[in-house]
């Protein structure tokens, strides 16, 4: 098995020289093109719209000169530490690999085991890493052997938008009411401008005492981004007579699924049922695109019944985390206590 790690500003040169790598990268960037079920937060387009603090490297493993699997890495320094971590609005990276579909279980399970092997062995070195992985990659026992910890999350998602009727029919009774509620009081727009969605959301968010976690620049990079590749800049809005913004939805998609990225309800109109509406509308909306949509579900107990509220499936995915830095992991124990005390 051929392997190549590409790297694009870090500096580090790895099996060749870095105009060799690139041309990997370059390679990655074209072989994403043609692989329509990569999910839009590994595309390369995306990592350069959301890595502005930080750079991002792919590890791309090969065979017979044939990309097979790769694992983009967002790489950042902060003080003395360097980290493998997860850019702002981005849920998820990790592992994706193609396999022949001709091949037996314990065959295939033997392909992902070598080719999860070599990714691990070419792991950049840094002090923490910590990788949210997509919901369809399951097997993480070669990082669990080379000494990484795993923890479940859980999204929730519709997995097969093919029969709305029959996606519609499976929301709880108290979502179909606030729906009908809410097509009693708001009007539903399509694309609000970002610059009105991050007013709304700043607002709301000061309502409950809390900060926007990100900057309008990064939510802007991503909402022209996404809209130059089609790829969705839907944000899907309900407003009443009297003009007053109750809800917003952002919304990104690819072939392999849609995703509701960031959502703001004014707590103020809470009770408006214009979030239900939206998730509603915008579903019907994206089947146009893709087959599935991903609530991208919370793990506060409060989120997560609002999204199972939908009908929609739990699913579970892996975070993986390892701190190869000893000092770190001093540091971060005497930062434990010290809070603690």
């Amino acid at each position: 098995m051929e392997r190549q790690i590409v790297t694009e500003t870090t500096g580090r040169k790895q099996n060749g020289s870095s105009s060799k790598e690139a041309g990997a990268k370059e390679r990655y960037r074209r072989w994403c093109e043609s692989e329509p079920l990569i999910p839009i937060f590994s595309q390369p387009w995306w990592l350069d719209a959301v890595c502005t603090d930080g750079t991002w490297d792919v590890i791309v493993i090969e065979e017979k000169g044939v990309i097979v699997a790769t694992l983009p890495l967002y790489i950042r320094q902060r003080g003395p530490f360097s980290s493998i971590t997860m850019p702002r609005l981005t849920p998820t990276l990790g592992p994706y690999i193609t396999c022949p579909s001709d091949i037996s279980h314990w065959k295939r399970l033997s392909w992902e085991m070598k080719i999860l092997d070599a990714m691990i062995r070419q792991m950049p070195r840094t002090d923490r890493i910590v990788i949210c992985c997509h919901y369809k990659f399951t097997n993480w026992l070669p990082f669990y052997w080379a000494g990484y910890k795993q923890q479940t999350a859980y999204t929730y998602m519709l997995p097969d938008l093919s029969d709305l009727d029959r996606v519609f029919a499976g929301f709880a009774s108290s979502r179909k009411r606030n729906i009908r509620r809410a097509q009693k009081l708001v009007r539903v727009g399509y694309e609000m401008s970002p610059e009105a969605f991050y007013e709304h959301r700043e607002r709301t968010l000061r309502k409950k005492g809390r900060k926007t976690s990100y900057s309008f620049e990064l939510l802007s990079r991503i909402y022209y981004a996404a809209y130059a590749r089609g790829a969705g800049r839907v944000i899907i809005h309900a407003e009443d007579s009297a003009g007053r913004l109750h809800a917003a939805l952002f919304v990104v998609w690819a072939p392999e699924g849609a995703y509701n990225l960031i959502s703001t309800i004014d707590p103020n109109h809470r009770d408006s049922g214009a979030g239900s509406l939206l998730f509603h509308d915008v579903i019907r909306y994206v089947a146009s695109f893709t087959n599935r949509f991903d609530f991208e579900g919370s793990m506060i107990e409060s989120v997560e019944g609002s999204y199972r509220r939908f009908g929609s499936l739990q699913t579970p995915y892996f975070i993986l985390t390892k701190t190869p830095s000893r000092l770190l992991r001093v540091h971060e124990a005497a930062s434990l206590i010290l809070r603690s005390a």
